[in-house]
C-alpha cells in the first residue's frame, strides 16, 4: 500500500528510500522516481535556493537599466523641442556641462547618463548594454554590477567635463549611457585579463576596438565621456578579480565601485571649478 494513501495499492516504490508509493506521490527524478518526502528532504536550504535562483536570473540589472533608458527617452519625446545647438530641452535640463556643475548642480553627473539625443544614440547604447551587461553581471552579481554601471555613468560625466570642448557661442552639453557601457567593457576586460585570458583575443576585444575607433571617427561623440567610463570600469574590475587568482573578499566588489564613483564626482567638480 502507498505510504501516504494506505487504502491505495501500488506496485511502485521510491528509488531513494524504497518505500511503496502510488503514482500521485512519486516525482520523476534523474534516476527513477522519488517520493514527496525524499524530494523535500533533498531540497537545499532556503539561502542556497535563493542563491541558485539569482544565478538563473541572468542580466536582471542589465534589463532594468535598458528599460530605464528607453522609458526616459520616451518621456523625452513627449516633452522636448529642438534647441539651436542640436540638443533638446531634456539635454539642457539634465545634461552635464561645466557651467551647470560649477553652479552646484552636481546631480547632473548622474542624470546625464540616462538621457539620449536621438533614436540611434539610444539604440547603439542599448544594444551594447544588452550584449555586454549579462556577461559581467553573471560574474560579479547584480549588486556590484549596478554600482559599476553607476560608477561608469559618473566616470563618463567626469571625463566629459575634463575634456569638454570649447565652442564660442555654444554651451556644450553631454549625455548618454556611453560612459556606463564603456565601464562595462573596461571591467569585463580586466576580469578576463586577471583570469589569464587576453581580452583582445575575445569578442569583447573586437567590440572594444570598434567602439574606440567610432569614438574618434564620428564627430560629436564625447571622447572624454567614453574614456572616463572606460577608466572607471577598469578600476572596478581590479576589485572583482584579485591578481592572486583567489576570490575577492566579500565587501571588496561593493566597496571598489563606490570609491570609484566618489572619485569620479570629485574629478568632475574639480574640472568645473
Amino acid at each position: 500500500m502507498c505510504i501516504r494513501h494506505p487504502q491505495r495499492e501500488t506496485g511502485r516504490s521510491c528509488t531513494r528510500c524504497g518505500r511503496p508509493a502510488c503514482t500521485e506521490c512519486l516525482v520523476q527524478a534523474a534516476v527513477g522516481s522519488h517520493c514527496v518526502d525524499c524530494v523535500h528532504a533533498a531540497r537545499p536550504p532556503a539561502a542556497e535556493r535563493l542563491r541558485r535562483w539569482n544565478a538563473r536570473q541572468a542580466g536582471v540589472a542589465t534589463r532594468v537599466f535598458v528599460i530605464a533608458n528607453v522609458l526616459v527617452y520616451l518621456v523625452t519625446l513627449l516633452r522636448d523641442r529642438a534647441t539651436p545647438d542640436g540638443s533638446n530641452d531634456t539635454g539642457f535640463d539634465f545634461g552635464v556641462s561645466r557651467l551647470f556643475i560649477a553652479d552646484g548642480q552636481w546631480w547632473r553627473m548622474i542624470t546625464a547618463g540616462f538621457i539620449h539625443f536621438g533614436m540611434i544614440h539610444l539604440l547603439m547604447n542599448s544594444v551594447a548594454l544588452w550584449t555586454t551587461g549579462p556577461g559581467l553581471e553573471n560574474i560579479v552579481g547584480s549588486g556590484p554590477f549596478t554600482l559599476t554601471y553607476l560608477a561608469g555613468v559618473l566616470g563618463g560625466s567626469a571625463g566629459a567635463l575634463v575634456l569638454e570642448p570649447q565652442r564660442p557661442g555654444i554651451l556644450p552639453i553631454t549625455g548618454g549611457a556611453s560612459g556606463a557601457v564603456f565601464a562595462l567593457f573596461g571591467a569585463l576586460a580586466v576580469v578576463l585579463w586577471r583570469r589569464g585570458i587576453n581580452p583582445l583575443q575575445t569578442s569583447l576585444g573586437s567590440v572594444l576596438i570598434l567602439n574606440i575607433f567610432i569614438t574618434f571617427m564620428i564627430p560629436g561623440i564625447s571622447i572624454g565621456g567614453h574614456f572616463g567610463g572606460l577608466i572607471a570600469g577598469g578600476l572596478c574590475g581590479l576589485g572583482f578579480a584579485p591578481p592572486s587568482g583567489r576570490r575577492p573578499t566579500a565587501w571588496v566588489p561593493w566597496a571598489v565601485p563606490t570609491v570609484v564613483a566618489l572619485a569620479a564626482v570629485a574629478v568632475g567638480l574639480a574640472a568645473s571649478a
